[in-house]
């Protein structure tokens, strides 16, 4: 099956609203079966969204709609679904009797503009919102599917979760895809698919290996379709092969963090973390903060910025600034020492670095970066040369700080 989602709304063209919904419903559809063809986003315009339309059911069986299904003026996506297929709006009681379960939760009244949201187009099958005011609708037109939901995110996903993708799996028959990911770091794409061509070249049909790079990390993913116990049986295989080649970079599996798995090895050891951060410029704290129940070993950061707050927070010697600069190994262990000190913890980790975009030299440039992680018996320190990306840098520095600790952690917790 083919299947072709379609965004709708001014702000995803004009860049002011990042588009993640056809992410996540691409891989929901992927995972259950369904080969996304095209993603499009179109304007708020009627003859946009019709053309839009004419175009995805030439393409596609399963035509999944977003945005535009609000009670404002610049939400037409009802009444152009109106004209499309050719029908009107009608109340719909059950629409409108979610509407009032919504309102009563935050003690409001249904304005007369709220209570047009309850108005569906006669031909469609509505699904009802209970995550908002906004319903969902079906309609179907010589053998394709069209679905239009709610353009908030987590309405639309709760809707695909709850309601389309449980209708879709029963109304046709999907084949049997399994997905596995490798999570990886320490090593950049192209050294990574070096390492695996013969990998490759051996792959069985229907197996498919996919590199996704984003800062810090690549992830493989493995793919295939097919009867479920063969391809159960192959993934495993080519798991464990891939786990003998490129055991020193793999970190994880699936939907892991290195943070969440960080902040497992503390909680079975027992044991406490801190953070000293100036270029990372506190999001290291955040992404260890992200794992539910982080407060039990994670105890505090200090973001050091200047100087005089390294001294002042962390006793980082003045002298040792001035002679080495911030950029150092010997200012990173010193910021290593005092954040265990500081938080009395058993690990720290300590970042310092030029993130950029100036501020380099000829001997320390843009993306020059230090790591140290402060342990039971001393700090282990490593140097990073990064890009001229000030984001990128700043997410590189956490990403890689945290793989330094990780397997410190594997090796201190055996």
């Amino acid at each position: 099956m083919l299947a072709e989602i379609i965004t709708i709304g001014d702000e995803l063209l004009i860049g002011q609203v990042v588009d993640t919904n056809s992410a996540w419903m691409a891989t929901q559809l992927n995972l259950a079966g369904i080969r996304v063809f095209q993603i499009t986003s179109v304007s708020d315009e009627e003859q946009h969204i019709l053309n839009a339309l004419n175009e995805a059911r030439q393409r596609a069986d399963i035509i999944l709609i977003t945005g535009g299904l609000g009670p404002t003026k610049d939400d037409i996506t009802k009444e152009t679904l109106c004209k499309y297929f050719n029908t009107h709006l009608v109340f719909n009681e059950d629409a409108y009797k979610a509407l009032e379960i919504i309102f009563q939760k935050f003690g409001r009244e249904i304005t007369p503009r709220n209570r047009t949201q309850a108005e569906l187009p006669l031909s469609c099958t509505p699904i009802i919102n209970h995550k908002g005011t906004a319903s969902g609708m079906m309609f179907e037109e010589d053998s394709k599917i069209f679905i239009s939901m709610p353009g908030v995110p987590f309405e639309m996903k709760a809707m695909m979760t709850n309601d389309v993708l449980p209708l879709l799996m029963k109304r046709f028959k999907m084949p049997f895809v399994m997905h596995k990911t490798i999570l990886t770091q320490g090593i950049g794409e192209s050294f990574l698919a070096d390492k695996l061509v013969s990998f490759e070249d051996h792959l069985p049909k229907p197996f498919k290996l996919a590199y996704l790079p984003s800062a810090g990390m690549v992830r493989l993913r493995l793919t295939a379709a097919g009867e479920e116990g063969l391809i159960k049986r192959t993934m495993n295989e080519l798991t464990i092969q891939l786990e003998s080649l490129i055991a020193d970079y793999i970190y994880g599996y699936g939907e892991e963090s290195l943070e969440s798995i960080i902040g497992k090895l503390l909680h079975d050891a027992h044991k406490t973390i801190s953070t000293a951060e100036s270029c990372s410029g506190g999001y290291l704290a955040h992404l260890i903060t992200t794992v539910p129940g982080s407060s039990e070993y994670y105890m505090g950061s200090t973001i050091t910025y200047s100087y005089q707050s390294k001294t002042d927070l962390l006793n980082v010697p003045m002298e040792i600034l001035t002679q080495f600069g911030a950029v150092s190994e010997k200012v990173v262990i010193m910021m290593a020492k005092g954040a265990l000190s500081c938080f009395k913890t058993d690990y720290s980790i300590a970042t310092t670095g030029i993130a950029g975009p100036s501020g380099g030299t000829s001997d320390k440039p843009v993306g020059t970066v230090w790591v140290g992680v402060g342990t039971p018996s001393g700090v282990v320190t490593k140097k990073f040369q990064f890009g001229g990306d000030r984001e990128r840098n700043i997410q590189m520095t956490a990403m890689n700080a945290l793989s330094v600790l990780r397997k410190i952690l594997l090796k201190d917790l055996k």
